[in-house]
């Protein structure tokens, strides 16, 4: 029987191992750099302006959503699809996929440390052996110890690990740009809904005062006051009324459809019975602040930028790969040719096994990796400069959707009383015959075409506001919290 005779590791192999250790870590990724800002410093709009102009109002990217809608139904509905809407899930489920991803991968920059066991029975031929050797022997190794950990002299774990990072906080940013343009569409689709309700309720209306004057006409008719004609007109003025009233229960319905399943429930319709049909605004007035603002606040802008920190670490990683790697193997515990005598004194072991790999030919497989994460850098800063317009081209059109919308709205409303005037005025006149027919009836028609205009405008601005709320970044999260939640994270 042959024991294995305890070795010592000698001072200068832990000193190598010790200098190497701290010769990791130095990166070959290029600075990173921040493109600069393709857009103007300033809004050129007149609503910009008019907006800036009142100090009570506050900027639309540090407003939450819960203090920008002033409609307690419309903020449950937005709480319901928060928590329900089935589009997000799936994002919050990538964002998960991605934070775990991270976590694999900054596993990497440490060693794994495992309970490792053997048992090993080899024959070793005769004139292989030793005198006295058996040409049978037994081995058996119980202790912990290292598999391939990679010293990262170069930089190329801790660049991909930083890529990973980047990659899992962009999908965070668009996990809160999804969740900001879930409340627009929430608040939009309200809106729809509520405008039909509204001009609904209008052709209604009109509906059955049409019809109470077809019956008078009818009756004047009977009498030989009035003509059949004069019925055929209004007639036609009802049934068209009919129509009106169809399309817009059909408006109705549809945007109904559209909020339920924003929304992720499957009965929305005691909720919607509930809204108000009055004139307040659904949501507050805000202001658009200062284009650099976007930077900060807009989510997608923010999920840009991240990718491009990722592709710029990524070249770091593909430059490293030009160079030696050196993984590490190692164990410490006890060796013995007998079972029994594994853990006995004297019987401890250990092995520490370095490995270089330096590539020579690759046929260019490292040079176009290298090109290739360039390449997508260049894409990356592209995209990053397209986002930012793009978020200064949706601010610009909301605010120049209200600053026309307010004006026509001020017009419209005054158009509707005077077609009101004008309508009260041309049935006084029919009445007494002083007009004929054709006149009162294109009052009545004038009439209710302002009035569903007037609501109609009245929506419009109000979904351009919301759309300037979701364009300025909805006040969802701000560059400091994401600084500290880089920190937490890390």
């Amino acid at each position: 029987m042959h024991k294995i005779k305890a070795y010592r590791a000698p001072k200068t192999t832990l000193l190598s191992l010790t200098l190497m250790l701290a010769l990791g870590g130095c990166s070959l990724a290029p600075e990173y750099k921040k493109p600069e800002n393709p857009v103007s410093a300033s809004w050129i709009s007149n609503e910009a302006n008019r907006i800036e102009n009142k100090s009570t109002i506050s900027s639309g990217a540090q407003v939450n959503w819960q203090e920008f809608v002033k409609d307690r139904h419309l903020a449950a509905l937005i709480e319901l699809a928060l928590n329900s809407n089935r589009d997000l899930k799936q994002t919050l489920l990538n964002v998960k996929a991605a934070r775990a991803q991270y976590g694999i991968q900054r596993a990497d920059t440490l060693p794994t440390i495992a309970v490792q066991s053997t048992a090993t029975r080899q024959r070793t031929p005769e004139d292989l052996r030793i005198p006295g050797m058996p040409s049978v022997q037994n081995t058996y190794r119980a202790g912990v110890g290292f598999t391939s950990f990679e010293l990262d002299f170069f930089g190329r774990v801790e660049n991909m690990t930083e890529a990973a990072l980047q990659e899992y906080l962009a999908t965070e940013e668009a996990a809160q740009s999804l969740r900001i343009s879930l409340i627009a569409d929430v608040i939009q689709s309200y809106l729809v809904y509520q405008g039909a309700v509204k001009r609904l309720d209008i052709a209604e209306q009109i509906k059955l005062s049409r019809e109470v004057t077809q019956s008078k006409i009818k009756q004047r008719q009977a009498f030989g006051a009035a003509t059949a004609i004069e019925f055929q007109d209004a007639l036609a003025l009802t049934l068209q009324s009919y129509v009106e009233v169809e399309r817009l229960k059909r408006e109705q319905e549809l945007a109904q459809n559209a909020l339920t399943l924003l929304v992720g429930v499957q009965d929305i319709t005691p909720m919607l019975n509930k809204i108000s049909l009055d004139e307040s605004p659904i949501v507050d007035e805000i202001s658009p602040g200062a284009p650099p603002e976007l930077l900060i606040f807009r989510p997608d802008i923010r999920s840009a930028e991240h990718q491009l920190m990722a592709r710029n670490a990524n070249i770091g990683a593909a430059r490293a790969a030009f160079f030696p790697s050196i993984s590490l193997t190692g164990f410490f515990g006890a060796s013995s040719m007998e079972l029994s005598e594994l853990f006995n004194s004297g019987q401890r072991s250990w092995s520490f096994s370095p490995q270089l790999s330096l590539p020579i030919i690759d046929n260019g497989r490292n040079q176009a990796n290298l090109e290739l994460a360039k390449i997508r850098k260049d894409i990356a800063v592209a995209n990053y400069e397209q986002t930012i317009q793009l978020a200064f081209k949706e601010v610009a059109d909301a605010l120049a959707s209200i600053d026309t919308l307010r004006r026509e709205q001020t017009a419209q409303e005054k158009l509707t009383e005077t077609s009101k005037e004008r309508l009260r005025l041309s049935r006084a006149r029919y009445e007494n015959g002083i007009d004929d027919n054709l006149r009162f009836l294109d009052a009545q028609r004038e009439n209710l075409t302002s009035q569903l205009a007037a609501i109609n405008v009245r929506t419009q601005k109000q979904i351009a506001i919301s759309t300037l709320y979701r364009s300025l970044g909805g006040g969802w999260f701000s560059g400091a919290d994401s600084a500290e939640q880089v920190s937490q994270i890390k």
